[in-house]
């Protein structure tokens, strides 16, 4: 996860006059490139990526971000592209001629590079940048790139456009359709966000207010993280919102954000969420963020989504009257315990996503089965059920921990069925093999080990191990790759369909 200066000897000084440091540096850096410039041949341009097995473009090698200043002017309309400029502050961890970014859905002005113009070219969803010197291991580089952000596309995540303005919906890997990024959740960084919209809209992003200010008609607000993020869970609302703001646990601020006419119809809803926030403290300990809220837009998404510390829902879900109280509350705690799950947590490549949906699925059926009644949701009848249909689950969406990838030009066909009662369908044949106690205990030690980090797998594996005092290698192994389900613990009687 994310996160020298050098004397040139052939520095010339003037008697009267001493260079800056900031002088000598560039100076030095320059002829620290230019050596490099002759030692290497130069490498194509061209799309790069880490090497994620689902999104093999996404994410850049050779920097860590420490940190995303993002500046949007929002022009009053949601089908016009917003002009931004986003400064990106990073660490150099191999020498690099050129810097990717993510980056599609907008068109660049210009580049800077500490300061000097670069070069930039796009290709495919790379944006390639390059410097007027290589950069080299350690070095401190902050990029500036002018921009627009183009609302209009369809597909694929990045902006929503709603019915009175817009919201972020980037999961999975679709921040760099809002704004240049290293678009993988394993490069985390603190977010600062600046947005101008007219004086009538309100605009609530990630994190805490640090300020506003006018300008004539128009308004600018910002949000800083308190913690670092993952792109994908970056929000930004603009809409003509009413934002309220109540106390959770330990008298932590709970700041939900609404449709100003919808208000009154949504306000018992929102009542809810400081006791299922300590209900989840209940189950694995404080709350990880200084603030969380919802963030319910009257948008047509097909989903909802744990944007840190603002989860994102569609508006339909509390106001159809289709669904039972209990059921809209389990939803609820799903995006909830995101928060620890997936957000201060996140994965370290998209194959670990089982991490983030078994885990929220696995506490959405437990409030379920509190709420709703052991009748009507019962924890262990949605096990079983998943327990039959996980075979062809399976067959259709790979394995818990190694998905099939995407439909190609559809991101989100990654979340499928076994990634969600289909993984915690993993959990549970782990809590009947390792005991209650040493569960719940794995479950508190996970979120507080790897808090404000990126995961992997066999992280979880390895502290399952730890904590149960046995080896839980070959039994997770089964359960997380295997082709079939295997056998459930406690239950011989239980049978899967079998492959297709």
């Amino acid at each position: 996860m994310p996160h020298s200066s050098r004397r040139a000897s052939g520095e010339v000084h003037h008697p009267a006059r001493r260079p800056s440091r900031a002088a000598r540096r560039t100076l030095a850096l320059a002829l620290a490139a230019a050596a490099a410039i002759g030692a290497a041949a130069p490498a194509a341009p061209g799309a790069r990526g880490i090497g994620d097995r689902l999104f093999p473009t996404l994410g850049n090698p050779g920097y860590d971000v420490t940190s995303y200043d993002v500046s949007l002017d929002y022009p009053g309309r949601n089908d016009r592209p917003l002009t931004a400029v986003t400064e990106i502050t990073a660490r150099v961890t191999t020498e690099l001629e050129r810097v990717n970014l993510d980056f599609a859905r907008g068109t660049v002005g210009s580049v800077t590079v500490d300061g000097l113009p670069a070069r930039h070219a796009q290709h495919g969803e790379d944006l390639v940048v390059t410097p007027a010197y290589h950069l080299v291991p350690g070095q401190p580089v902050r990029i500036v790139v002018r921009h627009t952000s183009d609302p209009r596309g369809t597909g694929d995540g990045g902006w929503i456009r709603t019915t009175d303005g817009l919201a972020m919906a980037n999961q999975a890997d679709a921040a760099h359709r809002v704004f240049p990024c290293n678009d993988h959740p394993s490069d985390k960084a603190f977010f600062t966000f600046h947005i101008t919209a007219p004086r009538k809209l309100t605009v609530v992003a990630n994190g805490l207010p640090a300020g506003r200010g006018d300008h004539g008609p128009r308004r600018t607000w910002t949000y800083r993280t308190a913690h670092p993020m993952a792109t994908e869970l970056a929000q930004v609302s603009i809409g003509t919102s009413a934002v309220l703001v109540r106390r959770g646990p330990h008298g932590m601020p709970v700041r939900d954000v609404v449709p100003a006419a919808d208000r009154k119809a949504l306000a018992p809803w929102l009542a809810r969420t400081p006791a299922q926030i300590a209900w989840m403290e209940r189950k694995v300990g404080r709350y990880p963020f200084p603030l969380y809220g919802v963030l319910i837009a009257d948008a047509r998404t097909g989903f909802e989504l744990e944007t840190q510390t603002l989860s994102l829902f569609e508006k339909d879900l509390f106001t159809s009257g289709r669904l039972p109280a209990w059921y809209v509350e389990s939803v609820m705690v799903h995006e909830l315990s995101h928060q620890w799950f997936g957000d201060s947590v996140s994965p370290h490549r998209w194959s670990d996503l089982w991490l983030n949906e078994a885990h929220a699925t696995w506490y959405e059926a437990l409030y379920a089965q509190e709420k709703g009644g052991m009748k009507r949701a019962s924890l262990e009848t949605r096990m079983h059920r998943a327990y039959q249909l996980s075979d062809g689950w399976r067959a259709d969406g790979g394995p818990p921990a190694a998905p099939k990838p995407p439909v190609p030009g559809k991101k989100i066909s990654i979340f499928r069925p076994v990634v969600y009662d289909g993984s915690a369908l993993v959990l549970y044949a782990l809590r009947q093999r390792i005991g209650p106690v040493a569960f719940d205990r794995l479950e508190r030690s996970w979120v507080a080990r790897h808090r404000d980090g990126a995961a992997r797998t066999a992280d979880f594996v390895a502290l399952a191990s730890e904590l149960s005092g046995q080896d839980q290698s070959g039994f997770l192994h089964a359960w997380l790759y295997g082709r079939k389900t295997p056998p459930m613990p406690g239950h011989p009687e239980w049978t899967s369909g079998r492959a297709k």
